[in-house]
């Protein structure tokens, strides 16, 4: 174990400076739709290009983790956000240039993401291993809550350009806390295994529905946070007066600051009541915020954002127990290739959400876009509930 009493919040700080630039093609979703002549397809695609790449990048993270240690991959994961955020930052200005290098900052993350979770995994005591892994997960949310604000105020104040800049320079911020956090740390590297350690039957079984959930679960929550900030700030924009920042900053609160603490919330659950019971719990309540939030864009601004608030809440918080569970079940030889090949999978699917939620705006009546489109993300809610109750106990 680390001795190193400051190496959660050092890597959960630098979890939130590379995570700042994630949301702010998100937040500044109404606007670019206007400045580049999207459509809403369009607009979900560039969206969908950096969840593409992040889920590529997942798996090419996770195998490299395994021949060259989380904290190398780390390291150099987070030089390369601090790089391809300030070439977003200063050269996206169209769809098509927009697409390609949010497309590299996605590549970038996915660095950062599942090395971040193996270090927390390996360098805590093993009955607080889901709660650091909910630490480390709610250091995204904290950056995507900095992302939605920095984002929102520059689009107040200036405009987007000013929107991509402030957010990219907070990610060049995860360097240094990033190299700080791991400096204590070993760098172990696992060898490939010339015979394979016995895989039993039901452990696979286990893992198969810790995959397919982790899908379903992927559809709804990437889907949900492309979309959720364009149907708060054109809900908001509707029933009140409210300025740039003040729906950057309620937005904020709703969609990311709940999932900050969701996702430490649930790992504590996890740890103490089991896997099964908050996985199936989370996913029951996602269903149901799925298919009736799309119906109420016209409530007022204080209902609406509380239902925002607790939608966000239940969509993300069984992530970082469908990660403790995995590392569980998976042999430790296995578990970089089953992270990996769970990542392309779920957030591949988590790619294709926006497009298709962007698909059902554009084509469906004006009375029936937001309730069509968030009951597609539903779907992936109802595959993580029936995979959830079909597991063993214990997880």
């Amino acid at each position: 174990m680390n001795p190193n009493n400051t190496f959660l919040p050092l890597l959960v700080t630098s979890r939130v400076c590379t995570t700042a630039v994630f949301m702010t093609y998100a937040a500044c979703l109404v606007t670019l739709m206007e400045a580049w002549d999207m459509t809403a397809a369009q607009a979900g695609t560039v969206q969908a290009g950096c969840t593409a790449a992040f889920a590529l990048s997942l798996l090419i993270a996770s195998l490299a983790c395994d021949r060259l240690g989380a904290k190398f991959v780390y390291r150099i994961s987070t030089l390369l956000v601090a790089v391809t955020s300030l070439a977003f930052a200063f050269y996206a200005q169209s769809l098509l240039s927009a697409l390609f290098l949010v497309s590299l900052i996605g590549l970038a993350q996915g660095g950062t993401y599942t090395p971040a979770l193996m270090l927390a995994s390996s360098n805590v005591p093993l009955a607080r291993k889901a709660s650091a892994m909910g630490w480390v997960l709610s250091g995204m949310s904290a950056g995507y809550v900095v992302s939605i604000l920095g984002a929102s105020a520059m689009l107040e104040w200036f405009d987007y350009k000013a929107a991509f800049l402030l957010t990219a320079l907070i990610s060049v911020l995860g360097v240094p806390f990033g190299f700080l956090a791991t400096r204590e740390i070993e760098n172990p590297t696992k060898p490939i295994l010339s015979e394979t350690v016995p895989f039993s039957a039901p452990a696979k079984r286990q893992a198969v529905l810790l995959t397919v959930g982790y899908v379903g679960h992927c559809w709804e929550l990437f889907g949900a946070w492309a979309w959720v900030p364009a149907f708060v700030a054109s809900s908001l924009i509707l029933t009140s007066e409210a300025s740039f920042t003040v729906i950057g900053l309620w937005t904020a609160c709703a969609l990311h600051l709940t999932g900050f603490f969701s996702t430490i919330l649930s790992g504590y659950a996890s740890d103490r009541y089991g896997a099964q019971t908050v996985l199936a719990s989370f996913a029951l309540l996602g269903v149901i915020c799925s298919f009736a939030i799309g119906w109420l864009p016209t409530l007022s601004p204080v209902v609406l954002l509380a239902v925002v608030a607790l939608y966000c809440f239940v969509i993300i918080g069984d992530s970082a127990v469908l990660s403790a569970a995995m590392t569980d079940t998976v042999p430790p030889h296995r578990l970089g290739a089953a992270l990996g090949k769970r990542s392309v999978l779920g957030i591949g699917s988590g790619a294709l959400a926006p497009i298709g939620f962007g698909i059902i705006l554009d084509v469906s009546p004006d009375a029936l876009q937001w309730p069509g489109a968030f009951s597609l993300l539903g779907i992936g809610g109802i595959v993580a509930l029936i995979c959830a109750l079909q597991l063993k106990r214990p997880v």
